[in-house]
């Protein structure tokens, strides 16, 4: 490695990841955007005004969406750790609406689904998630999404491989 790619992996394996795992190899052959991206990374992932359940949610909806399944495995677990239904991960991964999800989730559901879908979201599914997390949240909300399609599209462009051991249900074709 180069002493800025170096310095780079440094700095994402001190951080809160604490390690290389998913896109960061791939992106560390340009250091300079693989930096800027760990940041947002870190920002979008641990510290967005949405709980982490509903960040997870959103995650695992830009996986199936762009049927990354590393992004799958590796958020399927965070998802259950954070306390989303496997019920509800479950449904998206069979490309289903969850039958039961709080008013929150529906809320990032029906955003994160349209914006997807769409890529548009009407001016009843924008002001319900700003009506639920305010201006801040949305924002946020649109954040997640958009970084981890780029992280989708890295592991898919990578084949980043799902390890061999995983006991993650993969993503049905």
């Amino acid at each position: 490695m180069t002493p800025e790619q170096q310095a780079v992996a440094k700095a994402i394996a001190a951080g809160p990841r604490g390690g290389l795992a998913g896109p960061f190899n791939a992106w560390l052959r340009s250091p300079d955007l693989a930096d800027r991206l760990q940041r947002v990374g870190e920002y979008v992932r641990f510290k967005t005004s949405l709980p982490h359940r509903l960040n997870e949610l959103a995650i695992l909806l830009v996986a199936r969406a762009w049927d990354a399944q590393f992004e799958w495995y590796a958020h399927y677990q965070f998802a259950m750790k954070a306390g989303l239904s496997p019920a509800i991960a479950d449904a998206i991964a069979q490309r289903r609406r969850p039958a039961e999800m709080s008013a929150d989730e529906t809320v990032v559901y029906d955003f994160c689904n349209e914006l997807l879908t769409t890529k548009h979201v009407s001016d009843a599914t924008y002001n319900a998630a700003a009506a639920r997390f305010g201006a801040q949240g949305v924002i946020d909300l649109i954040g997640v999404t958009g970084y981890y399609v780029m992280v989708s599209l890295t592991l898919n462009v990578a084949e980043v491989p799902v390890p061999p051991d995983s006991t993650v249900p993969a993503l049905p074709k």
